[in-house]
């Protein structure tokens, strides 16, 4: 009933202590529903029921329609433990059991508000069928080191983070009737802001907007990954313990471990900083996946170069050089940036210039003028991180720019390829191939390989798999 309650409060002080009728009547469906849900909710925890068998793990469940969902123990991939505040409070937390095919969440085995010590014992059983050889000499990979929060604020959330909390706020007072843009201390702090010189106060905005989103950067870095730790578990099972409010702790099966992903933001590849993702099955949807395949936070490169390797059991490829991609694909991406960046503002302001107010065709020529440079230079530098490979067992892809990817993924692990075109890359003799892999985001791209060498490219890749559709030229 909190959220109900604070709403009620809040638009009481905002309207003087007014409440209308309609908001009591509104608080009181509200409380009748919250006790509908939670007796249901109760009827239908009394009647869930689990046990393990030699083979499997049971889960019955359901209020009217009863429900069996019986899953082999062998096809257990990851187990994952989530606590949030509320149910560390209550010495709870929840269990997650990832199967093999359950990328879209449809074959998660999930069990709400075991005991710790009885979630940590099903966990331990769940995974006993994992090969128990030992792990190396020292299985814990990485440690959290507080040397790397000056990594936080080089983060999509230190500008991003403000704004997707401004709009969470203005989206909350709207729900109660609230419109921010009528609050007086609103209209007066835009009235003082038009007033004053801009040329200070727009910096000052920004600087302000900067050191809020590095405090909110901070914080949420703090959350996610207070006391994290990544190891061994045993010789085939990786672990990654973190979390201050919210615990999560992941374990993937060393099988289901596909490759992993060296991701480095712009600003944070600017800062020398990266940070590493797995790429494995049986994490959820694409949603969960994100959540729950974080391998390190953002951290020194070197770092991440170790902990990549060491998820690899192999020197993590990166630091070989890559094949380099046609002169297409950097024209293509000077002729993109034109088009959707360049252009659009540039017509826009040149319109309303003409339309209201000559200044505005000044700031479009100015616009044109900054925005080329850099939409230029930003083109480069996509056309540089592009590259492709074969490092042993693994491909190795590498492409962006506002983020640079570079992916190490198992051969083995590829089921499928797609040759993807468009008018205009056929028009340039460029193709991208996907990898298709039944773990992390299902697809991974190979982008703008030269049209010629993409088919042979992929069949060395996956020797056997296109030997079908391939022609292969005489002489």
């Amino acid at each position: 009933m909190g959220a109900p309650l604070a709403s009620l409060a809040l638009t009481a002080l905002a309207t003087g202590g007014r409440i209308t009728t309609g908001a009591w009547i509104t608080l009181a469906a509200i409380a009748a529903s919250f006790a509908v849900v939670t007796t249901l909710g109760l009827i239908r925890w009394a009647r869930t029921e689990f046990r393990v068998t030699a083979d499997t793990l049971e889960v019955r469940s359901g209020l009217l329609n009863r429900r069996l969902r019986s899953v082999p123990l062998r096809r257990i991939r990851t187990v994952d433990l989530t606590a949030s505040p509320l149910h560390r409070l209550l010495g709870v937390t929840v269990l997650r059991a990832g199967t093999a095919g359950s990328g879209d969440g449809g074959s998660e085995l999930s069990l709400e508000a075991l005991t710790v010590a009885e979630a940590d014992r099903l966990r331990a059983e769940l995974l006993a069928r994992a090969e128990a050889e030992g792990a190396a000499d020292d299985p814990v990979v990485a440690r959290i080191s507080w040397r790397w929060l000056r990594y936080a604020p080089l983060t999509f959330w230190v500008v991003g983070g403000v704004f997707v909390a401004a709009g969470s706020v203005y989206r909350a007072l709207d729900a109660m009737g609230i419109e921010p843009w009528k609050l007086g201390f609103v209209q007066r702090a835009f009235a003082e802001f038009g007033a004053s010189a801009l040329w200070l106060t727009v910096p000052a905005a920004l600087l302000v907007v900067l050191a809020l989103g590095s405090v909110g950067a901070i914080a949420l870095y703090v959350e996610n990954w207070w006391s994290y730790r990544l190891e061994w578990t045993d010789a085939r099972s990786l672990r990654v313990r973190r979390g201050l409010f919210t615990t999560r702790s992941v374990t993937i099966e060393g099988t289901r471990l596909r490759g992993v992903l060296l991701r480095e933001p712009l600003l944070l590849r600017a800062g020398g900083g990266a940070l590493v993702r797995a790429v494995a099955g049986g994490l959820g949807n694409r949603e969960e996946n994100r959540k729950r395949s974080g391998l390190l936070p953002p951290a020194p490169r070197t770092e991440a170069l170790r902990v990549a390797s060491s998820a690899l059991r192999a020197a993590f490829p990166e630091a070989e050089p890559l094949t380099g991609h046609p002169r297409a694909a950097l024209r293509r991406r000077r002729t993109r940036g034109l088009l959707f960046v360049v252009v659009p503002g540039t017509a826009v302001l040149a319109g309303l210039g003409a339309a209201f107010t000559p200044v505005l065709l000044h700031c479009a020529w100015i616009y044109a003028v900054v925005t080329t440079p850099v939409v230029w230079w930003l083109a480069r530098d996509a056309y540089r991180s592009l590259g492709h490979g074969i490092r042993g067992a693994h491909l190795v892809a590498r492409s962006g720019t506002f983020s640079r990817d570079t992916l190490a993924l198992q051969r083995s692990a590829i089921a499928a390829w797609t040759f993807s075109t468009s008018p205009f890359t056929r028009r340039s003799g460029l193709v991208t191939l996907t990898a298709a892999v039944a773990a992390g985001e299902d697809g991974y791209r190979v982008r703008d390989l030269a049209a010629e060498a993409a088919p042979g490219f992929a069949a060395t890749v996956t020797p056997g798999l296109l030997d079908e559709f391939l022609v292969h030229r005489q002489g």
